[in-house]
């Protein structure tokens, strides 16, 4: 009788145990699924900035090669802002769907395993989705320059600053 209490004990135990993991797990997963989310708009919006944005002539700048370094480095920060975003959206979509099969088709312990790994691997994502944020702020100061007057540009400049150090 003993044992057999014993054994009943061991199983609810790791029930109990499992269930708590898998709450834990769907939460990861729902935060994946919104980061990977707003990567993706994210990206939309980085696609639409680079296709749709029509600089001015150099000619109407008294130094051609300020434009021409605004411009490169405009482009630059786009294109490395979307690579970013489109980058943590195969990262969540990756995780969710490895994740979620891994947890429930897998071994014994699988969703152990599963849960872990999606917490060890949220900094990553996270970061990754913070630089992309960053670098699409930062074409929008280099598009400022390129459109404004430099006194408009320097008040949206120290905004855009101020935005970037309150997500620190």
């Amino acid at each position: 009788m003993l044992a057999a209490d014993k054994l009943q004990l061991q199983s609810s135990f790791k029930q109990q145990a499992t269930a708590l993991k898998e709450k834990e797990f769907t939460l990861h997963h729902n935060n994946f699924m919104t980061v990977g989310t707003q990567a993706a708009v994210l990206a939309g919006l980085d696609v639409t900035m680079f296709i749709e944005f029509q600089p001015p002539p150099n000619e109407e700048w008294a130094f051609v090669i300020i434009p021409r370094t605004l411009k490169f480095i405009y482009y630059v920060l786009i294109t490395s802002a979307f690579c970013a975003n489109i980058l943590v959206v195969a990262q969540t979509t990756i995780l969710s769907v490895l994740g979620a099969s891994l947890a429930l088709r897998g071994p014994d312990g699988s969703m152990m395993t599963a849960t872990d790994g999606l917490y060890d691997e949220r900094s990553i994502v996270f970061k990754c989705f913070g630089h992309g944020l960053i670098l699409t702020i930062g074409s929008v100061v280099m598009v400022v320059w390129l459109h404004l007057h430099w006194e408009a540009s320097v008040v949206c400049c120290a905004i855009s600053v101020w935005t970037i150090m309150k997500m620190r």
